[in-house]
């Protein structure tokens, strides 16, 4: 059974790889695909923006049906809509077939992901277990993106930008058929215990429409965002409202749980949007090839890999997920501080290779930041759980590419216009966007501090539907009639169901 679940853990791994790299595997290939398939300018952004667009819309769905429907069962519907969606893509012979790729592969992404966790924390209920097994799991959010460039640009360069979405269809089928006997059953909830459609099509128009209005560059982009928060706000009074709803706001009352949600919008921001711009000044600058880019990418996968596989759960039970998330986030900021003083011509070993060291600390804050933000969930919210913790992670994702990048081009036209040679002003542009991410995650580590800080002594911390084990056989013989232990068991839930939660 021991071996099973580790075995479990590498089938949940391999599978949110596979999701995780195709968020950025096309960011060495997209000069390919503008040239070979005619996108505009503005256009090759959507091979990104789709796939961010879906996935980051539909997770709080798709998390809430694995807690209905089965996580297992929401899971492999999700890898077999990927491994379709990733045909499609391969062999696309326009924009517009591949755009509508990368939407599908984003609503199969958001069907995997939202209930990954969630199988995760029930496989391995043991504090020490599940602190080793989601930093294997979060070695895959975190070495994926870089891992993506390096593998984008490798059959970029050696084969043809199709085979980054080809090379998805033997790793989907082989998670599908290890899946399936593998991975543990569960009958989930059923729909009668609230499928709540009319929240599913509020919160899903409301972060579809908000992350549309986020990458948008027209000028209905206020009217656009207005439109989300109208629809997000209306989600917010059904899930109060509602018989069954969605997202249970309870699952909100955890300041562990919301406070790591939301300060992983911005550390998620500004480590994603680093691996983009940091992509571009290489080949735009540097005028690395698409293999080279991936390749100078490549100490940051093994840093990560290297901190999160093999230090990050002995830190963690030792001192704690909110001292190892501050850790983490320091030596991040350390990076993206470093990229703040980036000249138009780098050298590789002085001014790029320590960034990509520094890189580990999201080896130390990622799965830190993953067990607070799981830290507080009942257990049959725990799809749900997931589903929101991945879905403030695409959207920290989307938002931080648009906003970062948009800042990074107003500064490169600024200095164009000014007469700036094009290295130095797009070096300049870089630079500003480098210098927010580190203002970012200086504020990510401010909100740890503040935020995240301990439970003060007396306060209980369990989930809120947590029960006292039974007393061992051994002892029952010496323990009150079951007349007697009534009350107190009525008292111990009435204490359970009234404690704050922190």
């Amino acid at each position: 059974m021991r071996q099973n679940r580790w075995f479990a853990l590498a089938i949940l791994a391999t599978g949110m790889l596979m999701v995780i790299l195709d968020g950025s595997i096309v960011t060495v290939a997209m000069p390919v695909m503008q040239r070979d398939l005619g996108f505009t300018p503005e256009g090759l952004t959507w091979v990104i923006n789709a796939y961010l667009i879906a996935f980051g819309s539909l997770l709080l769905l798709a998390g809430r049906l694995g807690d209905l429907l089965g996580r297992k069962r929401v899971l492999i519907a999700g890898t077999g809509v990927f491994i379709a969606a990733s045909v499609l893509a391969g062999l696309a012979a326009g924009p517009a077939t591949l755009i509508a790729a990368r939407f599908l592969q984003g609503a199969g992404s958001a069907m995997f992901s939202a209930v990954s966790l969630g199988i995760l924390v029930t496989l391995f209920p043991d504090q020490r277990e599940r602190a080793r097994a989601i930093g294997v799991f979060s070695f895959t959010g975190a070495a994926g993106a870089s891992l993506g460039q390096v593998l984008g640009g490798v059959l970029t360069d050696a084969l043809s930008w199709h085979w980054i979405f080809l090379v998805n269809v033997p790793i989907g089928v082989a998670t599908l058929a290890l899946a399936v006997p593998y991975l543990p059953a569960d009958p989930g909830l059923g729909l009668r215990a609230g499928a709540d459609a009319l929240g599913a099509l509020l919160v899903t128009a409301g972060l579809m429409t908000g992350i549309y209005a986020v990458v948008q560059t027209s000028g209905s982009r206020l009217l656009t965002a207005g439109a989300a928060a109208a629809l997000l706000a209306g989600f917010v009074l059904r899930q109060a409202t509602a018989k069954t709803p969605l997202m249970p706001l309870r699952v909100l009352r955890s300041r562990q749980v919301s406070g790591a949600n939301a300060l992983q919008i911005l550390m998620v921001g500004a480590m994603f949007s680093f691996q983009i711009l940091m992509a571009l000044y290489m080949q735009r600058v540097l005028h690395y090839t698409a293999l080279r880019t991936g390749l100078a990418m490549l100490p940051a996968a093994l840093a990560i890999a290297t901190v999160s596989l093999g230090v990050s759960a002995r830190l963690i039970h030792r001192f704690g997920e909110r001292a190892v998330l501050i850790a983490g986030l320091v030596l991040l900021t350390g990076a993206l501080g470093w990229l703040t003083r980036l000249p138009a011509d780098a050298r590789y070993a002085t001014d790029l290779l320590p960034v990509m060291l520094l890189i580990a600390g999201g080896g130390l804050a990622l799965p830190a930041i993953t067990g607070l933000g799981m830290s507080g969930a009942r257990p049959d919210d725990a799809g749900l759980a997931s589903g929101l913790f991945n879905t403030t992670q695409q959207l920290g994702m989307a938002i931080g590419v648009a906003a970062l990048s948009t800042v990074a081009a107003t500064r490169t036209t600024g200095r164009l216009n000014a007469g700036a040679a094009e290295a130095v002003a797009l070096t300049d542009g870089y630079r500003l966007a480098f210098t927010i991410g580190a203002a970012l995650l200086a504020l990510s580590i401010a909100g740890a501090v503040f935020v995240l800080r301990p439970a003060p002594a007396g306060v209980r911390q369990e989930p809120p539907t947590a029960l006292p084990e039974p007393a061992p056989a051994s002892h029952r013989r010496k323990s009150a009639s079951p007349q007697q232990q009534q009350p107190a068991r009525a008292a111990a839930r009435r204490e359970l169901d009234s404690a704050p939660q922190e």
